[in-house]
């Protein structure tokens, strides 16, 4: 049996396989490859920003996120860069599967050697975002892409984890999404890079992109997000929309580059608890007996004199 190190190593090499088993291994939470990881060393961002450029891609449900992913991806085709795509879907809370679906919508790139596309399942994770996410953008770090795309699962309030793992967060709202003080309700323009106003052929998507910039501009904020109008679906403003995005991320390496060292750290902080919120878990599961689940469920056992019986 290959190991981690093994599976790792051929990952960074470009073999596919072996990248999608440690991917697998990764969302499975084994040690093992975490660990491989952390020994190579072989994280271009940790030496700074660019490579690769990491966009997050988030938005409400509906928004068309994954339609506009798949022309950021035919773009970067086009421009020679290779890319790389985590699509997390959410996750039943009942049987804890997912459907996976983003995929669909990025059929004509399944040939393609220079893009590889995973989907991920959200298993009820916080932050719009699997809890593998960041690990699985630091192994196609490793492997040498480009370009990482990384689509939420759609988010709302509380669900802000993107910011902390992209370099570079695109938002994208629908003249349907409500107006500008939503945005702000949703801390959308807390995240955001640019705003993509998409399908902005309907009716009120001047008015929102008004409002959006209207927002923006009472921000003082270090970087004034963007507001760009899109089709997505037939291809408009996209270029627009990657020209902002760029824009940003030559700001991060310049004058804003504390600001996104900042965020880099919040990232790894936020993987640390993570890992250790799992292991305790886990840790917990194990240690509940038959005897003891059975008085919980039935009330016999009070949950928090039981998880504070040690303090």
């Amino acid at each position: 049996m290959r190991s981690a190190e093994d599976w790792l190593d051929r990952a960074i090499g470009g073999e596919r396989r072996a990248l999608a088993r440690a991917i697998t291994w990764i969302e499975c939470r084994h040690g093992a490859i975490g660990a491989a990881l952390a020994s190579r060393s072989v994280r271009r961002r940790d030496g700074g920003v660019g490579a690769p450029h990491v966009v997050g891609v988030t938005g409400p449900p509906g928004a068309g996120k994954s339609t506009f992913v798949d022309r950021l991806v035919a773009r970067a085709r086009a421009d020679g860069q290779r890319v790389a795509v985590v699509a997390v879907d959410p996750s039943s809370p009942f049987s804890g599967g997912a459907i996976l679906g983003d995929r669909v919508r990025m059929e004509r790139h399944t040939g393609d050697d220079g893009v590889y596309i995973r989907s991920l399942s959200s298993r009820g994770h916080l932050g719009g975002l699997s809890a593998a996410c960041t690990e699985v953008v630091d192994l196609f770090d490793a492997a040498g892409f480009d370009l990482v795309l990384v689509e939420t699962v759609g988010v709302g309030q509380s669900e802000l984890g993107i910011m902390e793992v992209a370099d570079t967060v695109l938002v994208v709202l629908t003249p349907e999404s409500g107006d500008a003080v939503q945005a702000m309700k949703a801390g959308l323009l807390e995240i955001a890079d640019v705003f993509v106003v998409n399908k902005s052929d309907r009716p009120g998507a001047d008015r929102l992109a008004r409002e959006l910039a209207r927002a923006v501009a009472l921000d003082d904020g270090p970087w004034q997000p963007e507001v760009r109008k899109a089709v997505a679906s037939e291809g408009e403003g996209v270029d627009n929309v990657v020209d902002a995005a760029r824009s940003h991320l030559t700001w991060c390496m310049g004058e804003g580059h504390d600001r996104w060292s900042e965020r880099r750290g919040a990232a790894r902080i936020r993987l640390y608890l993570d890992l250790v919120a799992e292991r305790s878990r886990l840790a917990a599961e194990r240690a509940l007996d038959a005897d003891t689940r059975a008085a919980l469920g039935a009330g016999r056992i009070d949950p928090h004199a039981l998880a504070y019986a040690d303090d």
